[in-house]
């Protein structure tokens, strides 16, 4: 299924709703809100804004400049300037969908969205991207060697030429946990937990790595170079580790949810960059804000939620003054957060 996702900065959000905060915009570290579930809180008890978000929209209709425009203005601009609004992620992972037609279409959308911002004078504050799983990548180690599958390639090059017209990032969602599940007695856990460990050299460029997140998305900016690219911002979109899974998925505990997602943001909060792009913090979304009930899979995949419904925390990470503190049971949202340094969430909506 196709999405289309608005990403908000709630440092401006939140100074909206609660005419307080703390401590200024300083880490690239947002967290993913995502939907799919039927006992989370209501969108308007998180934020004020989901209010008025009800996409019923098709990829398909995204092709058309007066519907991208009419999505806009409902959507979009009604909440500007109050709230900075500072990306449209047209599409998730649609290059691994398999449908022809939405791989096709996808480029088509992500410009008549972007040609309707700039109609409207909106173009400066708000980019148009897209993301990809980590999954289109042929091959990911070491990094130096990164490259797109082959089959891909013909979409992922003029999708790059508009990310490089436009200075808009090239989005990827990575789970090093996938890598960790699928050969637990290969890939050292402290790797991808971010913990202390040797790490792995890249024999090409002597370049050490300590994890394996930082590692993937070094191969995607290999892979965008190899496509004849260099610059293009590479994101994560998406990443996280789940606390709870089923019988096979290794790995899936509350403990090495809480290392993964604290020592994240602790390497952040350093605002340091990949060995191969030192001088450029790494911007990155984790996943998620709830456990999503009704979402379908093995068991880990309702299980990568920083909170459960009521806004408990499901786990620990050690750095708690980094998460929004929720008032679920009050009748309308008074104060998300009262020690927020960056929480930026991406609203995305079957479509």
């Amino acid at each position: 299924m196709a999405y289309i996702s608005v990403r908000v900065s709630a440092f401006f959000l939140l100074l909206v709703l609660s005419g307080q905060l703390q401590q200024s915009l300083g880490y690239g570290v947002g967290i993913n809100y995502g939907q799919i579930a039927n006992n989370l809180p209501s969108p308007t008890k998180v934020v004020s804004l989901l209010q008025s978000l009800s996409i019923n929209k098709d990829l398909q209709s995204m092709t058309d400049p007066n519907k991208a425009m009419a999505w806009l203005k409902e959507h979009v601009q009604p909440h500007l300037p109050q709230t900075k609004i500072t990306s449209i992620t047209v599409g998730n992972e649609i290059l691994n969908e398999g449908n022809t037609e939405l791989m096709q279409i996808l480029l088509p959308a992500m410009q008549t969205v972007h040609e309707a911002l700039v109609a409207l004078g909106l173009n400066d504050q708000i980019n148009v991207t897209t993301a990809h799983s980590l999954t289109i990548m042929g091959n990911s180690f070491p990094p130096s060697s990164g490259s797109f599958k082959q089959d891909y390639a013909s979409y992922i090059l003029p999708i790059l030429s508009f990310h490089a017209q436009i200075k808009t990032p090239f989005l990827i969602n990575a789970y090093p946990y996938f890598a960790y599940k699928a050969n637990p007695s290969q890939v050292p856990l402290e790797y991808v937990l971010f913990e202390p460990n040797q790490g792995m050299t890249d024999p090409n460029t002597n370049l050490n790595y300590d994890n394996m997140l930082y590692a993937q998305i070094d191969a995607v900016y290999s892979a965008i170079k190899a496509l004849g690219h260099t610059d293009i911002d590479v994101r994560i979109s998406e990443t996280g580790w789940p606390s709870k899974g089923g019988s096979d998925e290794v790995g899936a505990t509350p403990e090495n949810a809480g290392l993964y997602n604290g020592n994240l943001l602790k390497r952040i909060a350093k605002k340091e960059g990949t060995p191969m792009k030192p001088s450029e913090p790494v911007d990155i979304y984790v996943f998620a804000l709830f456990n999503e009930n009704l979402k379908t899979g093995p068991d880990s995949e309702r299980n990568y939620g920083l909170f459960y419904p009521d806004g408990t925390p499901v786990y620990s990470i050690g750095q708690q003054e980094y998460l929004p503190q929720f008032s679920i049971s009050s009748a309308s949202l008074k104060k998300v957060t009262s020690g927020l340094v960056f929480l930026s969430l991406t609203l995305a909506f079957l479509i």
